[in-house]
């Protein structure tokens, strides 16, 4: 099927193209020729699969099926078969007590691990890809991560300078997501870069993503500006990096997911999110220094910063327990227990 519909799309763009010059998805092209070979070779795609299973072999929820090299080729890929349902199918989740929310705060964290501290980014993370089941042994929840023909490789300036941006949207720094945005390439279209990156307003960023929650309002205005922001965006797409275009898709796919099991990200996925910001950037900072005072001072920074957001979570969480406390106070003053 790749074989087939790849290269179509390719003739597809081209000929719209000719018909529209204005048409600006000509990068759609090279990302085509660029990606196809790679996702057409088993054999890396195997080894992506083996250096994704070392890179997140700290998270307990994630199984990626073993290669079985001694039967597989460029051609044929032969791997460990894994049963589960699709990451996207309540039903299963709920036959099986399987949590929405435990595998939408799985997912979160395992792709902040991939994007902002490794930089090796799986990229097709549709549903079809992504399943969930009980482990047979344990009975805990995991995700299964299959097909890994496609991933993108961050550059460290890159990855650097999307740590600083995503800090910057996280904690309403608007000097800061002004600069990073321009950094990575969105110029005077920063505003509906940051929009595109978030999947919310312009208004909710500069009042805090991770304090404002998104309304069914607030969908529908980015779904019109959708379609009369076109031609801005087709402009933004191809003047951004290359990189940048498969972290777009990826996003998109995650949040279709997202607002399937009905779990848009929440104030405690955008705290993990700047954990994984603050560990990359004091990774880059100590490989960067000599100095064993200032590799100490980057380390007890970091720790304060980590230890900042767990405090912070933890007064989320403290307002979570005092407002479900104070409702049910509330539901026994108003509907009696009968006695």
């Amino acid at each position: 099927m790749r074989t087939l519909t790849r290269p179509c799309r390719g003739v597809l763009v081209l000929a719209v193209k000719q018909l529209f010059p204005e048409f600006e998805f000509m990068w759609l092209v090279d990302e085509a020729k660029k990606n196809l070979p790679l996702e057409l070779d088993f054999l890396n795609e195997g080894k992506n699969a083996e250096k994704v299973a070392q890179m997140l072999k700290h998270f307990d929820f994630l199984k990626i099926p073993e290669i079985y090299w001694e039967l597989s080729t460029k051609r044929i890929l032969l791997m460990e078969f894994v049963e589960g349902g699709q990451v996207n199918d309540k039903e299963y989740m709920e036959r099986n007590k399987i949590n929405v929310n435990e595998i939408s705060r799985h997912l979160g964290k395992m792709y902040s691990e991939m994007i902002f501290v490794n930089g090796f980014v799986h990229c097709d993370p549709h549903p079809g890809n992504m399943l969930v089941r009980k482990h047979p042994d344990t009975g805990k929840a995991e995700i299964v991560l299959l097909d890994h023909g496609l991933y993108q490789v961050l550059t460290d300036e890159f990855r650097l300078d999307y740590c600083h941006l995503w800090q910057s949207l996280i904690w309403t720094d608007m000097q800061k997501v002004k600069i990073y945005s321009q950094r990575l390439g969105a110029a005077n279209l920063y505003p509906l870069f940051a929009c595109m990156l978030t999947a919310r307003s312009w208004d909710s960023i500069n009042k805090g993503i991770s304090h404002v929650p998104v309304t069914s309002t607030e969908d529908s205005e980015i779904r019109t500006n959708v379609t009369t922001c076109l031609p801005e965006i087709s402009q933004l797409l191809n003047c951004v990096p290359r990189q940048m275009l498969l972290i777009f898709k990826t996003n998109d796919l995650l949040r279709s997911i997202e607002a399937t099991l009905g779990t848009r990200a929440s104030a405690s996925s955008f705290l993990n999110m700047s954990r994984c910001c603050i560990r990359a950037l004091a990774e880059h900072n100590k490989k960067n220094t000599h100095s064993f005072f200032r590799r100490t001072q980057i380390s007890i920074c970091e720790a304060f910063n980590l230890w900042k957001i767990d405090l912070h979570e933890l007064m989320l969480h403290v307002k979570g327990w005092k407002l479900a406390s104070w409702v049910s106070s509330l539901l026994c003053w108003l509907v009696p227990v009968p006695h």
